[in-house]
C-alpha cells in the first residue's frame, strides 16, 4: 500500500510538473505576442490571432520571436 501512495504521488506531481510547465510556455508566448503589438488594441487582437495561427502552423519555439516580428511588421505596412 505504501508503494501505491508513492507512486500515485509521483505520477501526480509529474503530471502537474508537465501541466504548468505547458501553461508557462504559452503565457510567455502570448505575452510576446501581446508586448509587439503595444497600446493599440487591435493590433493586440491581430497578434493573437497571428499567434494561433503560428501554433496551428506548428511553428517552432524557436522562431516564433522572429515570425511574430514579421507579422508585427506586416501589421504596421496594412
Amino acid at each position: 500500500m505504501d508503494y501505491f501512495i508513492i507512486v500515485v504521488t509521483t505520477v501526480a506531481g509529474l503530471y502537474f510538473h508537465g501541466w504548468l510547465y505547458v501553461r508557462i510556455r504559452r503565457w510567455m508566448d502570448r505575452d510576446l505576442a501581446l508586448a509587439l503589438a503595444g497600446h493599440d488594441e487591435r493590433k493586440k487582437a491581430f497578434m493573437l490571432q497571428q499567434l494561433a495561427i503560428a501554433r496551428t502552423q506548428k511553428i517552432r519555439r524557436r522562431d516564433l520571436p522572429q515570425w511574430l516580428e514579421a507579422a508585427a511588421a506586416g501589421y504596421l505596412e496594412r
